[in-house]
């Protein structure tokens, strides 16, 4: 049931463009930029949070749950519990932030969703430890981790929403690159932080109260974050809903009902996205000193240089699937994890670093091809009136059920059987998931997100063809031509 427009902050520099083309006046382009930026930065923030408790967590586990040092079993399968505990929390938060940014707008959602973020994150550099406080210790990082994983429940949906809201058409891929090029330097800004801090204090240093820190920088990034997300527009396919009264009473209900489809081949295409992500990029530090017995430094050093790769591939692979489409990279990409990720692990074990670097770079660049088009991809498999409701409750009970926990089912698999292949038959699983979730997509490269439609030609489902993207292209010019 569609409702009356709800007030949103639509002071768009350009009333009379349509949605989703290119700026024509200096102040719309700059508005995009910031748009950009914002959704980048915001989602930089977060995904700086669980680098860095990825990157520490033997030290959260020696001062939370008396882990001792060099330990890799039970005292870190707690601590990534944790972690794992808080990714169930972030279907609540879609359930609650998703329906509410599909009623009263975006660009709201996202400024409370990086308040709740900065909050929470910092506080845990304010924690005290297992030694001073006892069991209460533990019990307030949950607290923080489930505040911080429902407000990580609208946050990336909300983004990545925004984003393919407010980008031209014609280069929604390489502007929603710039989404995951955000997450990317958080992570990456993370590992620099994390590992430098640790050469120059050393695991002593860090055992006794250094790891504060990293957390603590999190509020002056989520403050500046904050600040640009309070002065944005909102996404004009959004706005335009709106004034038509194109939004609904119950997006929830609605999406459920009508949208199923959708919501099941987003779910098992996040499978396949997020245990890539998190075991790559999350679990990856603690796998290669804890349990390959590799230097701290020399792991997280070459997934810096592995993630400043990533860095100058994403944009550019992104404006590459606006060219030949989203379908032909994804599904590349779900047959590279399904082939090649047990043989990449493999080489992680070697004594060669240059093999280790090689077996992380494959990982790596199959990952680059996954994240480059994801936020341009998946807000498009869904209409606008439920586009962040589909989005945030598809996303997050696949990542909390699924790929969430894949750090502490690895790592403790890993205890249990011995078995040093585990992430790599782990990913090699999510591949098979996420390419039969692709082939059920539509093409939706250059489609128009606009009005109450599925994006992309229908007949698109199945085997990508390079003719579904031309069809886009010609029906949203069409489209802003009859604005």
């Amino acid at each position: 049931m569609m409702t009356s427009p709800h007030s949103v902050h639509n002071a768009h520099p350009e009333p009379g463009t349509a949605p989703g083309a290119e700026p024509s006046t200096q102040e719309g382009k700059n508005t995009l930029h910031r748009s950009i930026l914002g959704s980048a930065l915001g989602n930089a923030v977060e995904w700086f949070d669980y680098g860095v408790y990825g990157y520490l967590t033997i030290y959260m586990a020696v001062n939370f749950f008396g882990s001792e040092e060099g330990d890799g079993g039970l005292g870190v399968t707690l601590t990534l519990a944790t972690l794992a505990l808080s990714f169930l929390v972030r279907p609540l938060g879609g359930l609650i932030l998703g329906p509410l940014g599909d009623k009263v707008g975006r660009q709201k959602i996202m400024v409370l969703t990086v308040t709740l973020m900065t909050a929470a994150t910092g506080a845990i550099g304010l924690l005290p430890t297992l030694e001073t406080a006892g069991l209460l210790a533990p019990v307030l990082l949950l607290v923080c981790r489930l505040v911080q994983g429902f407000s990580a429940g609208g946050e990336y949906g909300g983004a990545a929403v925004y984003m393919a809201e407010s980008a031209p058409d014609r280069r929604r891929g390489f502007l929603g690159s710039f989404l995951e090029f955000g997450t990317t330097v958080g992570f990456m800004l993370a590992a620099i932080v994390c590992t430098t801090l640790i050469t120059i204090v050393g695991d002593d240093g860090m055992e006794a109260g250094w790891w504060r820190l990293p957390f603590l920088l999190t509020i002056p990034l989520g403050l500046t974050a904050l600040w640009i997300r309070t002065r944005l527009v909102e996404a004009p396919v959004f706005s335009e809903a709106s004034q038509h009264k194109e939004t609904m009473r119950s997006p929830l209900r609605h999406a459920l009902k009508h949208n199923w489809r959708q919501l099941l081949v987003l779910a098992g295409f996040v499978v396949l996205l997020n245990v890539a992500f998190y075991l790559i990029l999350g679990y990856m530090p603690t796998y290669l000193s804890g349990q390959l017995g590799h230097s701290t430094a020399q792991g997280n050093w070459m997934l810096v240089a592995i993630m400043a790769l990533m860095l100058l591939a994403i944009p550019p692979v992104g404006a590459l699937s606006d060219r030949v489409g989203r379908k032909p990279l994804l599904l590349a990409a779900a047959l590279g994890y399904t082939l090649l990720s047990v043989p990449a692990v493999m080489l992680l074990g070697m004594p060669s670093l240059a093999l280790q670097f090689l077996g992380l770079a494959v990982l790596g660049f199959l990952l680059v091809i996954l994240v480059s088009s994801v936020s341009s991809t998946l807000p498009a498999l869904f209409p606008t009136a439920v586009r962040y409701t589909g989005f945030a409750i598809a996303y997050n009970f696949s990542t909390a059920f699924f790929a969430g926990p894949s750090q502490t089912v690895a790592n403790q698999l890993i205890e249990t059987t011995g078995n040093q292949l585990v992430p790599g038959w782990y990913m090699a699983l999510a591949g098979v998931v996420g390419l039969v979730s692709i082939l059920c997509m539509r093409e939706t490269a250059q489609a128009t997100l606009r009005g109450e439609e599925l994006p992309g030609d229908p007949r698109s489902v199945g085997l990508p063809k390079r003719e579904y993207v031309e069809l886009n292209r010609a029906d949203a010019q069409k489209r802003r031509d009859d604005f």
